[in-house]
């Protein structure tokens, strides 16, 4: 599969004052670290082409997913590689993009900087794909951020066109005390107050059951029912107060996957590919 990187110019600009030298690390940091990989049936066609092949090819029908990765290295670890080329055989564009702090990108991973990061690659990937919808398909950690944007989009009334969740939690909080290094510690002393402390004092939260209430997108959960990272009970949560928050509850689903797949590897469920192309075929119909 030949992926290459989608580079932009410097045509969209933070909310607010203009910032140029923000701007420009920003796009410095889309330059190198945005990958497009396209459907697989453009593979041999993509190869030796130049960033505006690759950004034409976004309006070509095929549909878009923006993936946000977790918390744990970066976008070409093994698991999100495997899920990127599901994605390619099935019919859809792929960018995925390492966070400021992650990977190749500089900065200092915050909630605000992660957030902002995955608002600009979507609004940049609007910019470019026509009528073609883009989904966001957040991981574990990238779920909070893809919330996070769909939230902001929302309120600016532009709607993402669709949101994947594949093992969300409720919040930050409630996931970092039950995370399973972390309970071995509960019971130290002070531990709770010193852990939740230095959260407030980074401003992390991620949360997912306060912005599934302001959303309208059509919205799937996936999650293992063997997912120790991430316990299928958060995701479970989560459905229940997106459901009980969206008028159309049609735009709500959730899909609970056999044990084998755990918290990174739902990307070899043989089932996996159909059941996204169904919900966003049914949703984008």
């Amino acid at each position: 599969m030949d992926a290459q990187d989608c580079q932009a110019a410097a045509t969209l600009e933070p909310p607010g004052p203009p910032a140029h030298g923000c701007v420009a690390a920003w796009w410095d940091m889309v330059d190198r670290n945005l990958r497009h990989t396209v459907p697989s049936c453009w593979e041999e066609e993509a190869k030796g082409k130049d960033r505006c092949w690759y950004e034409a090819a976004l309006r070509d029908g095929n549909p878009i997913v923006v993936y946000l990765h977790g918390s744990a290295e970066h976008r070409a670890a093994s698991h999100r590689l495997k899920l990127v080329k599901v994605l390619s055989d099935g019919g859809f564009h792929v960018l995925s993009v390492d966070y400021r702090g992650f990977g190749d990108s500089t900065g200092k991973p915050t909630e605000e900087g992660l957030t902002t990061d995955a608002i600009r690659v979507y609004e940049w990937t609007k910019a470019r794909s026509g009528i073609t919808p883009v989904c966001l398909w957040g991981h574990s950690l990238g779920t909070g951020v893809a919330t996070n944007a769909a939230k902001v989009l929302e309120e600016k009334g532009c709607p993402v066109d669709a949101i994947v969740l594949e093992a969300p939690f409720t919040n930050m909080w409630v996931a970092s005390i039950n995370y399973p290094l972390l309970k071995i510690y509960r019971n130290v002393p002070g531990f709770l107050r010193t852990f939740m402390d230095a959260m407030r004092k980074d401003k992390i939260v991620f949360p997912n059951d306060e912005n599934v209430k302001f959303l309208s997108s059509p919205l799937l959960i996936l999650h293992g029912e063997d997912d120790r990272t991430v316990p299928l009970e958060y995701g479970k949560k989560l459905y229940e107060i997106a459901h009980n928050a969206y008028r159309n509850k049609e735009r709500v689903k959730m899909v609970i996957f056999p044990p084998g797949f755990q918290h990174n590897l739902l990307c070899k469920s043989p089932t996996l590919l159909i059941t996204v192309r169904d919900f966003l075929s049914k949703q984008w119909s």
